[in-house]
């Protein structure tokens, strides 16, 4: 466990509060277009910090935040997944976004896959959400195969201020298909 959390493994990658070593990856994800598309758009290196800065930050005020993704063979920082709920947002989410090279391999499956048990098992959350975009035909594909369901839309708070759809699923629901 990091100071600021618990470091948690799969098969092949470990899950780990952010840290400074990985703001190479993390400003390299928010410059890609592809990439951060669907999380606010491609930002400049300063934004990519203050971003950063906010979701480490989150582990100090609330107790949990988004995980770096770390491939645990070779160390490669690879993305950010994990529980995110800041002020104003419209319930508690695990969300994902990795770096172009890493899609289509199963990482996000896998690292949102620990993420849920993490949140359900140690968090108690009673219910998660995944705020994602309508046309993210991806992460749409993912939600359903983490056992999520559609469950309306909503306007994230400023300064973001998009209109996503909400997928989500009950504790109770997610332990029953992990059975």
């Amino acid at each position: 466990m990091s100071g600021l959390g618990p470091t948690l493994t799969t098969g092949r990658l470990v899950l780990r509060p952010p840290a400074a070593v990985d703001f190479d990856g993390w400003a390299g994800l928010m410059a890609d277009e592809g990439s951060a598309r669907f999380i606010g758009g491609a930002q400049p290196a300063a934004l990519a910090w203050r971003n950063m800065a906010a979701v480490t930050g989150a582990w100090t005020l609330r107790g949990f935040g988004m995980f770096s993704v770390v491939e645990r063979e070779g160390g490669r920082w690879i993305g950010r997944v994990g529980p995110w709920f800041p002020h104003g947002w419209p319930g508690q989410e695990v969300g994902w976004a990795l770096i172009r090279d890493a899609w289509g391999r199963g990482y996000a499956r896998e690292a949102a896959t620990a993420c849920l048990d993490w949140v359900f098992d140690e968090l108690h959350w009673a219910k998660v959400i995944h705020c994602i975009d309508p046309a993210n035909a991806a992460s749409i594909i993912l939600a359903r195969r983490l056992g999520s369901s559609f469950r309306g839309q909503a306007i994230l708070p400023p300064p973001i201020d998009a209109t996503v759809d909400i997928w989500g699923q009950s504790a109770v629901d997610w332990r029953a298909r992990r059975r």
